[in-house]
């Protein structure tokens, strides 16, 4: 693979696909559509406590995604296709943000959705960019639709790196074939092992709507993928409005930068251990370009140490230190890492 430091990466992200696969995987087959996630308004006075519960357990933590993709260079695209009206995505709109990541909204132009809309509008954008971008090295695509072979396949042709990401039991296992290489959402440093749910036997479809009045009957087709699990709904011209705020708190100005720098260590060493061996030393300035990829204001000063090595001290029953020869060498502690 090509060195980090020459490496530029572009992040695609069919965001229907992942989210509408996390749901599904921990709920069962056809929930997304059962519990009528995506007009569900979690705010809502008459919002059913059951279902907003399902939906804080299938949050996907798209952190751990563009971390891991700013492992192998520099983010120089990074882009989520989705319709961002829709209330559950719109409550990711400011994680994602906070990540620079480019929200390319698809708006709804039939009475069958946006269907197959993120999957054309993605394969488009990465063509273009592999001709736009010559230097463009690496192609992720966060999805798992067997729409996406081509894609990558085309990818590989043209001299790029694919690298898949998807969720387990809703990725084709053609599309991890065709990329270089292929990641399970679980096993991504840093994202927490759920329990799926027993998923309900027979649930009617909901209605449309806050409940207050009987809706017409709605016809749910059986979902083939899921990233075609869309229904119509009406789309304002902006999705951030005062009707539709961000509902995701914003960060405590008391957290502990000392705690925040620990972490994002924590997740710069697992990142680099997930790409070897568990006990495999890794170079320190390694660990300090993916920290400074993963959150380019990391710096050490400002925390109180002349030095990163100093840093790296200081945090010594996390990780272990080899100063012996020309290099200096980290990984991270046994016991450090068993306990997370």
């Amino acid at each position: 693979m090509t060195e980090p430091n020459d490496a530029r990466v572009g992040l695609y992200i069919d965001f229907d696909n992942i989210v509408i696969s996390r749901y599904q995987q921990l709920h069962g087959r056809n929930a997304f559509q059962r519990d009528g996630i995506r007009n569900f308004d979690k705010t809502s006075r008459d919002a059913d406590p059951e279902v907003a519960a399902r939906l804080a357990a299938a949050t996907v933590d798209f952190n751990a995604i563009i971390d891991f993709a700013a492992s192998f260079g520099t983010l120089v695209v990074n882009r989520a296709y989705a319709d961002w009206s829709v209330p559950v995505n719109a409550s990711y709109q400011r994680q994602l943000m906070s990540r620079a990541v480019d929200l390319t909204q698809l708006f709804t132009t039939t009475t069958r959705g946006t269907k197959n809309g993120a999957d054309i509008r993605l394969a488009v954008d990465v063509v273009e960019d592999l001709f736009r971008l010559p230097d463009l090295t690496h192609v992720i695509i966060v999805a798992g639709d067997s729409d996406y072979i081509a894609l990558a396949q085309k990818s590989k042709r043209l001299g790029r790196f694919v690298v898949g990401i998807g969720v387990a039991g809703s990725t084709s296992t053609s599309l991890a074939a065709a990329c270089d290489e292929f990641e399970d959402y679980d096993s991504l440093p840093g994202i927490e092992k759920v329990i799926a749910s027993e998923p309900a036997e027979s649930a009617p479809a909901p209605k449309r709507g806050s409940g207050r009045k009987a809706a017409e009957p709605v016809e749910v087709e059986p979902e083939p993928t899921a990233s075609k699990a869309r229904k119509l709904t009406t789309i304002p011209m902006f999705s951030h409005t005062e009707d539709s705020q961000f509902d995701e708190p914003e960060p405590a100005d008391d957290i502990d930068p000392q705690t925040l720098a620990t972490e994002l260590l924590v997740r710069a060493l697992q990142i680099g251990h997930a790409k070897g061996d568990a006990d495999e030393w890794l170079n320190t300035g390694t660990v300090k370009n993916q920290m400074r990829r993963m959150d380019p204001s990391f710096n050490e000063k400002p925390l109180g140490f002349r030095s990163f090595t100093d840093f790296l001290s200081s945090r010594n029953e996390i990780v272990e230190l080899d100063e012996d020869g020309s290099q200096r060498l980290i990984r991270l502690h046994p016991e450090a890492d068993a306990r997370r």
